[in-house]
């Protein structure tokens, strides 16, 4: 996934992405029950981890706009 993205994009997706989890993180505090709970660990580990790229995707390209 190596798309030619701006910083205002990945911005505005992790921007996105960390509200889900907000969300997420509240809906599991007001939920009970094994199967809610396991569904949502799921749901809050898979934006985590599409956090996490984006954090470095960001990364990426901040390190390659000021050459090191």
């Amino acid at each position: 996934m190596v798309d030619e993205v701006t910083l205002s994009e990945l911005d505005a997706r992790i921007a996105a992405v960390q509200e889900n989890l907000r969300t997420l993180i509240e809906q599991a505090a007001a939920y009970s029950g094994s199967a809610d709970e396991e569904r949502n660990a799921d749901r809050i580990a898979d934006q985590q981890e599409k956090l996490d790229a984006l954090q470095q995707q960001r990364d990426a390209l901040l390190a390659g706009s000021t050459g090191g």
